[in-house]
This record gives C-alpha cells, structure tokens and sequence, in this order.
C-alpha cells in the first residue's frame, strides 16, 4: 500500500492549526494573573485560576475524550458477546465527572490547592505525599505512552506512514506548545481538538452508514447477521463484574491530576461544579458518533470491501475498528477528516497528561519535598524539564513497550483502590493520619496484586471467589492464551478495605499514643503526639492566598502540643487531627 500524500497534507494541516493555536494561547495569556501577583509556576498549572465557563467546559471534556476513550468505545460496541452493554467508559466517565462535580470540586477549589496532591502532603506530610505520586503519575504516563501507541497504529492503517514517526511528531507537537503555554494552550487547544473529533466522525458515519456493505444498524442491533448483536448482553455470571467495571470508572475517574487541574484552574468553586456538570453531558456526546462507528464496524460484510474477506475480529484488530471503518467504507477524503479526529483525540489527552504529571512533580515532589526556598524561576524551568521528560518517556513507552495498555490498566486501578480512599479520607473523614494513610495505601496495593493482571500475564496470587480459567485464542498467531479471569469484584473491594483501613488504623495509633499506651518517642511520623513537627509542613507553602482564600479556611482543631512548638507555625492548629476536615465544617467556621 502506498503512502497517500493526501492524507499526509491533511495532517501536516491540521498538527499546524494546533499549533499556531497553541502557540498564539501562550502569548495571548503571557500576563494573564501578573497584575494580581500570581506567580508564573502557577499560571501554568492552574492557568491563573481564570479559566470561563466556554473553554473550561472544552477543556473538561477533553479530560477523557481522547484516543483511548473513541477508539474502546468503538472497538467493545464491535466485539462480539460485549457491544454496547460493555462499553461502559462513556458512562462511567460521565458519571465520574458528576461525582466530581458534586462532593469533590467545591472543596478542593475553595480552598486554593494547586494540586491533587496538596491535601495529603498538607495532611500525612511530604513522604506519604511521595508515595502518592508514584500511582498518580504512573496513570499519567501510561496513559499518554497508550493513546500515543494507539494514535500510531490508527495513522498506520488510513496513511501507511511509519508508526514511529508518526508518534514522534505529535509528541513532539504536543510537548512543544505545552513547554510554551502550559494550561492555556492545552486548553485552548482543547477547544479546537474537540471540535475536530464532532465534526471528524460525525461527516464519516453518514458515509459508512450508506456503505452497500453495510446493513441496517437497528436490524443488527438485535439480530444475528454477520455476527453477535451489537447491543450486547450481561451475563448474570458477569453481573459482578460489570459492576466492578463502573465502579472503577465512576470513582475511580475522580482522583486524577488532569480532571482536578481542570477544577483548580476554574474561576471560582461554583464553576468548577458546573464545569464538571458541563463536561459529563460533553462526554456523552462525544461518544455518540463512535457507538455509531462500532455498530457499523458489526453490520458490516467484510467480503464486500477493499479491507477483505476475513473481519476485524478475526484478525485481532478490533481494537482498530474505528479507523478501518473510515478507511474501507468512507471516501478517501472523508477517511482523512476521520483521521484528523483521532489525532485530535490522542494530542488533547497526551498534553493534559504531560502537564499534569509535571505539576505535580515540580511542586509536590521538588518544591514542597525537597526545595521549599525554590524561587518561582527554578520551578518553572522544573517544569519545563519534566515536560520534556516525561513526554519523551510516555513516547519511548508507545514505540518501545509491547503491554503498554496492560501498564497503563494496572495503573489506573491503583489510583481507585490507592489514591480515591485516601482523597475520600483526607477531604471527609476527621482524624485520618499518616499511619492510617500508609496502611491503606499497603493494603489496597496487596489486594489489588494480588488479583494479577492478565494484559501484563501476571498470575495472582490471590483468588477471590468466583475465579474461573479462561482461554484466549489469537487468531492470527494461533497462540492460546490460559489466563484467571476474576468475576469477583475485587478491585471495588480492595478499595473499601483501603479506605477502611485508612480509618481504623488513623484511630487505633492516635488512642495508643495518647493513651500512653504506646510512648511518644515510637510517634517516628510524627502523626499524633508530634504532629506539628517540621515533617507536616506550614500550610502557607500549600495554598497561596489568592482568590481571598484565607488560612482560616482550612479545618479548625484543637492544639495538642504547647504553643512553644506550635507557635512555630502560621495557623499551626489546623494541622491537628482533632478538628473538623469536612467541607461543612469548614463552612459552619465561616
């Protein structure tokens, strides 16, 4: 197959109206926030905290609509014995942006943190901070190593470019306006790569539609024709895991740097609720054309197009079926636009991911870990590095990593069971420590192992009730593939037993100290007796006073040390675990 030069101009078109977007947000906002006194690290965080309701809710929405979520969300409509019952991410997704949105936004944004890190370095300390960061930006870089692996197989298929490439340039793309603007090209861009995908595959689905190799769509929805209905069907025995699934994607979805900068950069904690709101009604939308995509992928007789006789399915591409539909049922030009969505989809989660997984490196790991005297100068140019970095390492991940999906999978379901228990701990529960902290976070990570991960062929050493073999068949290779499939919803359970033992151990150590039970010098985290020591650090480095977000917002507690120590401190009470550290706490102090 040929390089089709048309094809190749239409992206080089399309990655340089990116860029110039990109590239004309950062100078349009260069001085956005100096005349408030906001430094430049901060900007590009959080964007200047000025973010309105039309490009936040862009922005918002390119949370998840990326190439992961178009591309699955087609590919499971398509798969036979799945279809749309299991093509959950559209609503789970949703459904976790209005979890966000109602229990999480509002507290986090009133109280000024830059970001999702702060309440748990302000909390547990720098050390139990660290430990979060490695699950937290795991996720971020899988997820940008997957997409970007996804992009160059997608740009293989419709233009026959080197898949190699094809991922180093829009790397580089992407990180380049990213170094310049931070969160307002990524935002902006947003904007314009949102736009690309509606009308990318909405103008290529009336074409497919019409395709004579296709048959009618709610005829197959229900009936078998080329294959098993896309309408798709839970199995009772699967009821578990279905759960288990959504679960996963509604909770789990919230505790994410990308969804919580997004909230961090909103204008006051009202937008970023309806931002949220806006954003979840965005991703369903946006899944629309693709759940057209998958049912036509499954309506479809193969034999009848340039793609051959042999389906997807049975070639073990149907995790491509999206760009095999615009490629063989779509004109040439209109494959093209297709084209230029899915690129737009993978770019506008690779950015957000890069910048996320760099903020939280430059302030909660560099600055507040280990150079609390960092002048805002140093933090940038951290920041400018690790973007490089880590982009160039979620690059070398896609073209070098065979099981990148499986990583990234295993990631995202140790920030459900790790990270969402102890958000849930730190903004809602009073009294939780660093003890409680650090068990959750060894239990949830046992629990979690120990069911294994079966794209990563780890076998578990743990088997939870219900565990069945099952054998996978690749079609192409022959290969038979014996893997533990887990039907019990163990990845909801480890994160209760997370969040559980958060609690109980939080209480259990702060009755042994202060009881006297145990002796004050054992208190080596300095979580109860010492809780006012130089580990837990003064809540001024965490939250700058902007946006008349004032110390005294922060939970009110009762001292337990005398005020020779305490007085060390600016606000040192709040830092107590004593007090109230729930949103309506902090309002009935107001």
């Amino acid at each position: 197959m040929a390089i089709h030069v048309e094809g190749i101009v239409a992206i080089v078109i399309f990655y340089l109206l990116i860029l110039g977007v990109g590239i004309w947000a950062a100078w349009k906002n260069k001085n956005s926030g100096a005349g408030d006194g906001v430094d430049q690290s901060e900007r590009i965080m959080v964007g200047g905290r000025d973010i309105g309701l039309f490009v936040g809710g862009f922005t918002m929405t390119a949370t998840w609509v990326g190439g992961g979520y178009i591309n699955g969300t087609a590919e499971y409509v398509y798969l036979p014995d799945y279809g749309l019952a299991w093509a959950q991410a559209p609503f789970g997704y949703a459904l976790s942006l209005v979890v966000g949105g109602l229990f999480f936004a509002k507290p986090m944004r009133s109280r000024g943190y830059v970001t999702m890190l702060d309440p748990f370095q302000q909390l547990y300390g720098k050390r139990m901070g660290g430990l979060l960061f490695i699950p937290a930006l795991m996720g971020e870089i899988f997820w940008s190593a997957a997409i970007l692996s996804a992009l160059g197989a997608t740009l293989s298929v419709i233009v026959d470019i080197n898949i190699n490439i094809s991922v180093v340039i829009s790397a580089l793309i992407a990180i380049f306006y990213t170094l310049v603007g931070g969160l307002y090209s990524v935002a902006y861009t947003d904007v314009v790569q949102l736009f690309c995908i509606f009308v990318g595959l909405w103008i290529s689905v009336p074409f497919a539609l019409s395709n004579p190799a296709v048959s009618d769509i709610s005829v197959t929805a229900k009936e078998v024709i080329y294959q098993s209905p896309w309408l798709g069907k839970i199995d009772p025995k699967d009821a578990w895991l279905w759960a288990d699934n959504i679960f996963l994607l509604m909770l789990g979805g919230v505790p994410w740097q990308v969804y919580f900068q997004r909230v961090l950069s909103a204008s006051s904690a009202t937008y970023a609720q309806v931002l949220s709101f806006l954003a979840a009604f965005g991703c369903l939308v946006m899944a629309v054309p693709s759940v057209l995509i998958g049912a036509i992928g499954a309506s479809t007789d193969w034999n009848q197009t340039s793609y051959g006789s042999i389906a997807p399915k049975d070639k073990d591409q149907s995790d491509m079926i999206l760009p095999i539909v615009l490629q063989h049922l779509c004109p040439s030009y209109v494959s093209f636009f297709g084209l230029g969505a899915v690129s737009a989809a993978v770019m506008s989660s690779a950015d957000s991911s890069i910048l996320s997984a760099s903020s939280m490196f430059a302030r909660n790991i560099y600055q507040l870990a280990f150079r609390q005297s960092a002048s805002d100068r140093e933090i940038v140019w951290v920041m400018r590095c690790t973007i490089f970095v880590f982009g160039a390492l979620a690059t070398a991940m896609a073209l070098l990593t065979k099981s990148v999906y499986g990583l990234w999978y295993l990631s995202s379901d140790l920030v459900y069971v790790i990270i969402f228990p102890q958000l849930l701990s730190v903004l809602f529960v009073k009294g939780t420590n660093t003890y409680g902290s650090v068990a959750g976070y060894i239990f949830g990570l046992l629990l979690r192992i120990g069911g294994g991960e079966p794209y990563l062929k780890l076998p578990p050493f743990i088997y939870y009730p219900g565990w069945v073999n099952q054998m996978k068949i690749h079609h192409v290779t022959g290969e038979v593939e014996h893997f533990v499939q887990q039907r019990f919803p163990f990845k909801t359970m480890s994160m209760l037993a997370s969040f559980l033992a958060n609690v109980a151990f939080s209480y259990l150590t702060k009755y042994l100290f202060e009881s006297g039970t145990f002796s004050h010098k054992y208190d080596f985290l300095d979580a109860v007796v010492s809780k006012h020591s130089k580990e837990i650090m003064d809540k001024a480095t965490l939250v700058s006073n902007q946006d008349n977000i004032v110390l005294s917002e922060m939970a009110p507690v009762k001292q337990v040390l005398g005020a020779s120590i305490a007085g060390t401190f600016i606000n040192a009470e709040v830092l107590s675990d004593d007090g109230a550290s729930s949103p309506e706490a902090f309002a009935d102090e107001n």
